[in-house]
């Protein structure tokens, strides 16, 4: 087909105007409020495919994961009220996490506007804006011919400054009308750089130093900038952390790496965080989860001295107050930060190297007290199985998780190679969303064609689950490690903290997740010792599907660091 000034109706416009956006897959749940782009997807399908969901929050989640992915926003497509609503918990992952993402709603008539008509919502009030909101633009349009304008400034928005989500709305008749409007160009992002004095300051305080601590994350990394950031770390032999659950944006077999900071930190390199007398934060927001709730550094003026560097001139003094603060991009920033001179010997080579074998330290595996290896309980060695994923998995495959305590054995154990060797591997939701790890591996098979790990919980796999019958359908392959411990583990480790022993609204069934996936297309397979997982991994390599291995897991293996008995007990102490 041609984009030439011919007449067509508003929704075939549309799918073109994403075509010169660089769309090639859009994901989302059919709805009669836009059947009008249904048939431009169809009228394009050689160039663009749209990826059927069989839920609107997992379409919402592949959109995210593909924009986290590729750097370009995801697309979704949802229909009006309840598909919108639906779609929900993804547009507030792209928001926290930073992520570029165009959701397009189907709507009601423009002529049914106001009346409360079939699932009619006011979507401004619902989705934001703010800085507390869930996106950072939500527009409607209403003629077809401004389709062009509203298109690119929605991915100019996603893509500028703090990338995030937009939300457009469109209406029914006005996507049936026709038009002769044609695409606008494919937008870039705009980068912001370092100003020379800010640099002059940074690199002051460097030469003032002793304890220095680089924390390194947020989006709108590129490869560009993470090999940028390493050789800046190298020029300086800075110590490198990296912030909550962007583990990939630091190479994490580097001598400089010193771990990730999150939920479940190293406890020495929360202490070293502390200990550091001046902290360059490049790229992220230094929100709750990386900060230690706002303890490793105080709010909103930190014991250290810190360099905050991030996209958006709005984040910037917002928690803290840095003592040098600068707007700038990370394909920006990162090369400005290397071209800093350092001088011909530095203090804190020790501060250094003891950082890493920290990190070091913190990998060799510590047997929960009672639970050591496979015992005649059933329990399975998780650190061993993290081995065993570090041994097969290629150096590019892409991990993905949903929320859970499940997540903390390879947020701890596995390393990345990251985005300084080519390739984001990590997909991981900092707004602690569950059910995103299963439609988030499922997205980045599809656009990447990389081998795919998924770590799931039993909870965290029932939210999203269904989206195997997609992968399924549209030829997707992920690997699927599903921790069946029988229960929404992380709040029973807190009831168990807070309320020793009373258990209340945290058990799950019984349910059967190898025949489950059966069911929707996939390979499944159940195991209780750690010598059977090894196996069933190459087997799941080496199968042309998808494959689900479900580890039945004894509930006492909670965390990587304590059993639930030794939690109860020490809560118990405690009262």
């Amino acid at each position: 087909m041609s984009t030439a000034a011919t007449s067509r109706i508003a929704g075939h416009l549309l799918v073109e105007c994403l075509l010169a956006q660089g769309v090639t897959h859009v994901f989302g749940v059919p709805g009669e409020s836009y059947l009008a782009v249904l048939d431009g997807f169809h009228a394009w399908r050689d160039r663009i495919r749209f990826i059927v969901n069989r839920q609107e929050g997992g379409a919402a989640f592949m959109a995210e994961a593909h924009g986290r992915l590729t750097g370009r926003p995801g697309v979704c497509f949802v229909t009006r009220g309840p598909g919108a609503t639906n779609a929900a918990i993804g547009v507030h992952t792209a928001f926290q996490d930073s992520t570029p993402m165009v959701l397009f709603v189907g709507d009601v008539a423009s002529d049914q506007r106001d009346r409360e008509a079939f699932q009619e919502v006011e979507y401004t009030s619902f989705f934001g804006p703010s800085t507390k909101g869930m996106a950072k633009r939500v527009e409607r349009i209403e003629e077809p011919d401004r389709i062009p304008e509203y298109v690119a400034r929605a991915f100019a928005t996603a893509l500028n400054g703090r990338p995030g989500p937009v939300v457009v709305v469109l209406p029914e008749d006005m996507l049936a009308r026709r038009t002769q409007a044609l695409p606008l160009p494919r937008v870039e992002p705009a980068q912001a750089w370092v100003d020379p004095a800010s640099l002059d300051r940074v690199r002051a305080l460097l030469l003032q130093a002793r304890r220095p601590f680089v924390i390194a994350g947020g989006g709108g990394w590129t490869v560009q900038a993470a090999q940028a950031l390493q050789r800046f770390a190298q020029n300086w032999k800075l110590p490198v952390g990296n912030a909550f659950r962007f583990q990939d944006t630091f190479d994490n077999h580097h001598p400089l790496y010193a771990g990730d900071i999150g939920i479940g930190v190293n406890p020495r390199l929360a202490a070293r965080v502390k200990d550091s007398d001046l902290v360059l934060a490049i790229g992220p927001r230094l929100g709750e989860m990386t900060t230690g709730g706002y303890t490793l550094l105080q709010a909103p003026r930190s014991a250290q001295k810190l360099v905050h560097i991030h996209a958006s001139a709005e984040e910037l003094n917002r928690v803290y107050q840095a003592d040098v603060a600068i707007n700038a991009t990370m394909n920006a920033a990162a090369p400005a930060l290397e071209a800093l001179a350092p001088p011909p010997d530095l203090p804190w080579g020790d501060w250094t190297q003891a950082a890493h074998a920290d990190y070091e330290a913190n990998l060799a595996p510590q047997p929960l007290p009672g639970l050591e290896g496979d015992t005649a309980r059933g329990v399975v060695d998780m650190p061993a199985v993290v081995a065993v994923l570090k041994k097969h998995l290629p150096a590019d495959a892409v991990l993905t998780n949903g929320a859970g305590n499940f997540a903390s054995w390879v947020h701890r154990y596995f390393k990345h190679h990251g985005l300084a060797a080519g390739h984001k591997t990590q997909l991981a939701p900092t707004v602690g969303a569950m059910g995103y790890g299963v439609p988030a591996g499922i997205a980045a098979n599809l656009v990447s064609g990389r081998t795919v790990l998924t770590m799931a919980g039993d909870g965290d796999f029932l939210m999203t689950g269904q989206e195997l019958a997609t992968a399924a359908q549209h030829g997707a392959k992920s690997i699927v490690v599903l921790l069946n411990n029988g229960m929404y583990g992380t709040i029973r480790m807190h009831q168990e903290r807070d309320f020793p022993g009373h258990v209340s609204g945290s058990e799950l069934g019984g349910t059967d997740f190898a025949a489950l996936a059966r069911a929707y297309g996939y390979a499944g397979v159940r195991i209780e010792r750690t010598a059977q997982f090894e196996p069933e991994l190459l087997a799941a390599l080496a199968r042309q599907g998808g494959t689900l291995i479900e580890v039945m897991l004894e509930p006492e293996v909670i965390t990587t660091r304590a059993s639930l008995s030794a939690i109860r007990a020490s809560a118990q102490t405690r009262t």
